[in-house]
């Protein structure tokens, strides 16, 4: 993620008297190594039987730093941006070595001993599921999977000549968000020791303070947004299908950081028109017609956490037209969303009921 538009600053130091330039930007650069060894959770009994070894494997990544050059990082407390790789051998014949590439962001605390990482990006699986020669993996769909990983790190920074270590927890998420079955995933806990250089340690610039803090906020907003992808139904060879999803939402901006949202939304699931079929004709004990409408709409509300024109997007609705059911009536949407402008931006979601995906939506969106 690159940072979008530079202020030009200038500060005076009363103690040195002297004045610093901050008119070009620098872009300090760390990189961290860490090794990791884990378990996978058992989120699903239905991969109980992949469950049979430690995970094992490496994080290797790089941290554009900040240091409050734009306003949005004096925010949030001088966070990193960065780039990261990992490999992991889960330790089970049917899954194999995953690998997988993500973008990432560090958020500090206690003193900037510690941080938290999230991390979003798209995994190779080693040994994914095919009908003949690997039936037995029934967590992984597709060869490309959706990955997010997040870790929480106690880290100790230049204590010798740019070099640091650190330690702490990372949980791995794998899934294909329901694009084919089958789709159980997996999640990977697992303990991790690494060490760090800072490539500029010896010429890391002073952190600009963040000043008085200034009030903004923004009137009512209206937003068109059409949102689409493909997926499938949990029934293995059942095909994918397009969805498509109109929705209409307002917003209101209250501060710098947060954005309140509330709207509708109008699903058209193409999927659940071949599932209503089969379950009509197959399995007569679910008492399903075939004459049930596949459409649904739903009502949302939720929150933008903006970093410049970057939001994190989480929304929780629920099902008011709910003529066929599926999962349950709560549903609820997290994801990324860029502004190309005041009044146009994209969106990448992921559509859920709870920590069962449904499909990843792309979006395109007006606000008035």
């Amino acid at each position: 993620m690159r940072i979008l538009f530079l202020a030009v600053l200038m500060f005076s130091f009363g103690l040195s008297a002297q004045e610093r330039d901050f008119t070009e930007e620098k872009k300090p650069v760390s990189l961290d190594a860490s090794f990791f060894y884990g378990s996978i959770l058992e989120h699903n009994p239905d991969i109980n039987h992949l469950i049979t070894g430690h995970p094992t494997g490496f994080i290797l990544s790089y941290n554009r730093k900040t240091y409050g050059f734009n306003e949005w990082e004096r925010r949030y407390n001088y966070p990193d941006w960065g780039f990261s790789m990992a490999y992991q051998d889960l330790h089970n014949e049917y899954l194999g070595e995953n690998i997988s590439f993500y973008g990432h962001f560090n958020f500090y605390f206690l003193n900037r001993n510690a941080y938290f990482r999230i991390g979003q990006g798209v995994a190779i699986a080693g040994s994914p599921y095919d009908p003949e020669t690997n039936y037995i993996n029934n967590a992984y769909g597709t060869k490309l999977l959706s990955s997010t990983y997040i870790a929480l790190q106690y880290n100790k920074q230049n204590l010798y000549k740019g070099f640091g270590l650190n330690t702490g927890f990372t949980i791995i998420h794998y899934s294909n968000a329901n694009l084919r079955a089958p789709n159980n995933s997996t999640n990977t806990f697992a303990f991790n020791v690494g060490v760090n250089y800072n490539l500029d340690y010896e010429e890391f610039p002073d952190y600009i303070p963040e000043g008085e803090r200034t009030k903004f906020k923004e009137p009512v907003h209206y937003n068109l947004v059409l949102r689409g992808g493909a997926n499938e139904s949990d029934i293995v060879g059942q095909g994918q299908f397009p969805f498509f999803v109109v929705s209409a939402f307002a917003d209101k901006r209250i501060n710098h950081k947060s954005t309140l949202v509330a709207g509708t939304d109008v699903f058209f699931a193409y999927f659940f028109k071949e599932l209503i079929k089969l379950q009509a004709a197959s399995f007569p004990e679910l008492g399903v017609s075939g004459d049930e409408d596949w459409k649904r709409v739903g009502l949302f509300i939720g929150h933008e956490l903006r970093f410049n024109k970057v939001a994190f997007v989480s929304h929780l609705g629920y099902y008011i037209y709910y003529p066929y059911e599926f999962e349950n009536r709560l549903y609820n949407r997290l994801g990324l969303k860029r502004y190309f402008t005041d009044d146009v931006f994209a969106a990448v979601t992921v559509k859920a009921h709870g920590a069962k995906a449904e499909g990843v939506e792309f979006s395109l969106g007006y606000r008035f």
